[in-house]
Protein backbone atom coordinates (compact mmCIF):
# COMPACT_ATOMS: atom_id res chain seq x y z
CA UNK A 1 0.00 0.00 0.00
CA UNK A 2 1.45 3.39 -1.00
CA UNK A 3 1.49 5.95 1.82
CA UNK A 4 1.63 9.66 1.14
CA UNK A 5 3.02 11.83 3.93
CA UNK A 6 2.59 15.55 3.42
CA UNK A 7 2.16 18.71 5.41
CA UNK A 8 0.13 21.71 4.22
CA UNK A 9 0.59 25.40 4.93
CA UNK A 10 -1.10 28.62 3.94
CA UNK A 11 1.14 30.98 1.98
CA UNK A 12 1.52 34.43 3.53
CA UNK A 13 4.01 36.17 1.25
CA UNK A 14 5.57 36.34 -2.18
CA UNK A 15 6.99 32.99 -3.22
CA UNK A 16 7.11 33.46 -7.00
CA UNK A 17 10.72 34.67 -7.09
CA UNK A 18 11.72 31.13 -5.98
CA UNK A 19 9.63 29.18 -8.55
CA UNK A 20 11.46 26.88 -10.95
CA UNK A 21 8.44 25.31 -12.69
CA UNK A 22 4.71 25.98 -13.03
CA UNK A 23 1.87 23.83 -14.35
CA UNK A 24 -1.87 24.42 -14.80
CA UNK A 25 -4.07 21.73 -13.23
CA UNK A 26 -7.76 20.98 -13.75
CA UNK A 27 -9.31 18.23 -11.67
CA UNK A 28 -12.64 16.75 -10.73
CA UNK A 29 -13.90 14.16 -8.28
CA UNK A 30 -15.73 10.98 -9.21
CA UNK A 31 -16.09 10.25 -5.48
CA UNK A 32 -15.27 12.59 -2.60
CA UNK A 33 -16.35 10.79 0.56
CA UNK A 34 -13.72 11.02 3.34
CA UNK A 35 -13.01 7.27 3.33
CA UNK A 36 -11.99 7.38 -0.34
CA UNK A 37 -11.61 10.07 -2.93
CA UNK A 38 -11.31 9.28 -6.62
CA UNK A 39 -9.89 12.16 -8.61
CA UNK A 40 -9.17 12.69 -12.30
CA UNK A 41 -6.71 15.39 -13.27
CA UNK A 42 -5.17 17.08 -16.26
CA UNK A 43 -1.75 18.33 -15.24
CA UNK A 44 -0.11 20.22 -18.08
CA UNK A 45 -0.29 17.78 -21.00
CA UNK A 46 -0.80 14.58 -18.96
CA UNK A 47 -3.82 12.88 -17.43
CA UNK A 48 -4.07 11.01 -14.13
CA UNK A 49 -6.52 9.09 -12.00
CA UNK A 50 -5.86 9.04 -8.26
CA UNK A 51 -7.44 7.22 -5.34
CA UNK A 52 -6.81 8.48 -1.80
CA UNK A 53 -7.86 6.88 1.47
CA UNK A 54 -8.79 8.45 4.77
CA UNK A 55 -6.00 10.23 6.64
CA UNK A 56 -4.47 9.19 9.93
CA UNK A 57 -5.14 11.10 13.18
CA UNK A 58 -2.79 13.99 12.30
CA UNK A 59 -4.03 14.18 8.70
CA UNK A 60 -0.44 14.04 7.40
CA UNK A 61 -0.47 10.45 6.15
CA UNK A 62 -2.88 8.53 3.96
CA UNK A 63 -3.09 5.87 1.28
CA UNK A 64 -2.58 7.14 -2.29
CA UNK A 65 -2.63 5.31 -5.62
CA UNK A 66 -2.11 7.15 -8.91
CA UNK A 67 -1.91 6.10 -12.54
CA UNK A 68 -1.31 8.09 -15.70
CA UNK A 69 -4.15 7.82 -18.23
CA UNK A 70 -4.72 9.53 -21.59
CA UNK A 71 -5.89 13.16 -21.42
CA UNK A 72 -8.91 12.40 -23.63
CA UNK A 73 -10.06 9.81 -21.05
CA UNK A 74 -9.74 12.39 -18.26
CA UNK A 75 -11.74 14.88 -20.36
CA UNK A 76 -14.51 12.26 -20.73
CA UNK A 77 -14.46 11.42 -17.02
CA UNK A 78 -14.60 15.11 -16.07
CA UNK A 79 -18.07 15.17 -17.68
CA UNK A 80 -19.42 12.78 -15.04
CA UNK A 81 -17.58 14.20 -12.02
CA UNK A 82 -19.29 15.72 -9.01
CA UNK A 83 -19.99 19.45 -9.40
CA UNK A 84 -17.15 21.85 -8.55
CA UNK A 85 -14.03 21.26 -10.61
CA UNK A 86 -10.75 22.56 -9.19
CA UNK A 87 -8.64 24.92 -11.31
CA UNK A 88 -5.20 25.90 -10.04
CA UNK A 89 -1.63 26.64 -10.99
CA UNK A 90 1.02 24.55 -9.26
CA UNK A 91 4.41 26.11 -8.68
CA UNK A 92 7.46 24.08 -7.67
CA UNK A 93 9.87 25.70 -5.23
CA UNK A 94 13.09 24.10 -3.95
CA UNK A 95 13.62 24.44 -0.21
CA UNK A 96 16.76 22.70 0.97
CA UNK A 97 16.51 19.05 -0.08
CA UNK A 98 12.71 19.26 -0.46
CA UNK A 99 10.44 20.65 -3.16
CA UNK A 100 7.38 22.59 -2.06
CA UNK A 101 4.30 22.39 -4.28
CA UNK A 102 2.51 25.73 -4.08
CA UNK A 103 -1.06 25.73 -5.42
CA UNK A 104 -2.60 29.06 -6.40
CA UNK A 105 -6.31 28.48 -6.88
CA UNK A 106 -8.51 30.08 -9.54
CA UNK A 107 -12.26 30.41 -10.02
CA UNK A 108 -14.34 30.10 -6.85
CA UNK A 109 -11.20 29.35 -4.84
CA UNK A 110 -9.38 32.50 -6.05
CA UNK A 111 -7.27 34.05 -3.30
CA UNK A 112 -6.33 30.75 -1.66
CA UNK A 113 -2.68 29.68 -1.90
CA UNK A 114 -1.54 26.47 -0.19
CA UNK A 115 1.95 24.97 -0.04
CA UNK A 116 2.52 21.24 0.48
CA UNK A 117 5.70 19.35 1.23
CA UNK A 118 6.01 15.57 0.86
CA UNK A 119 8.07 13.89 3.55
CA UNK A 120 9.45 10.41 4.15
CA UNK A 121 8.13 10.45 7.75
CA UNK A 122 5.82 12.75 9.68
CA UNK A 123 8.53 14.06 12.02
CA UNK A 124 10.98 14.84 9.19
CA UNK A 125 12.38 18.37 9.38
CA UNK A 126 12.46 20.65 6.34
CA UNK A 127 13.60 24.18 5.57
CA UNK A 128 10.64 26.58 5.91
CA UNK A 129 10.78 29.67 3.67
CA UNK A 130 9.70 33.04 5.18
CA UNK A 131 6.54 33.07 3.05
CA UNK A 132 5.24 29.84 4.59
CA UNK A 133 2.34 30.66 6.90
CA UNK A 134 0.03 28.78 9.24
CA UNK A 135 0.07 24.99 9.08
CA UNK A 136 -3.28 23.52 7.97
CA UNK A 137 -2.32 19.83 7.76
CA UNK A 138 -5.36 17.72 8.54
CA UNK A 139 -7.83 20.62 8.27
CA UNK A 140 -10.43 19.04 6.01
CA UNK A 141 -11.72 22.36 4.63
CA UNK A 142 -8.37 22.78 2.80
CA UNK A 143 -8.58 19.41 1.00
CA UNK A 144 -9.16 19.91 -2.71
CA UNK A 145 -12.12 17.52 -2.54
CA UNK A 146 -13.75 19.83 0.03
CA UNK A 147 -12.82 22.99 -1.86
CA UNK A 148 -14.75 21.58 -4.83
CA UNK A 149 -17.90 21.42 -2.64
CA UNK A 150 -17.29 24.40 -0.37
CA UNK A 151 -15.18 26.95 -2.28
CA UNK A 152 -12.94 29.42 -0.49
CA UNK A 153 -14.96 32.38 -1.83
CA UNK A 154 -18.02 31.19 0.14
CA UNK A 155 -16.34 30.85 3.57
Amino acid sequence: MAQEIERKFLVKGDFKQDVHKETRITQGYLCSVPERTVRVRIKGDKGFITIKGIGNASGASRYEWEKEIPVNEVESLLQICEPGAIDKTRYLVKSGIHTLEVDEFHGENQGLIIAEVELSEEAEEFLKPDWLGEEVTGEVKYYNSMLSKHPYSKW
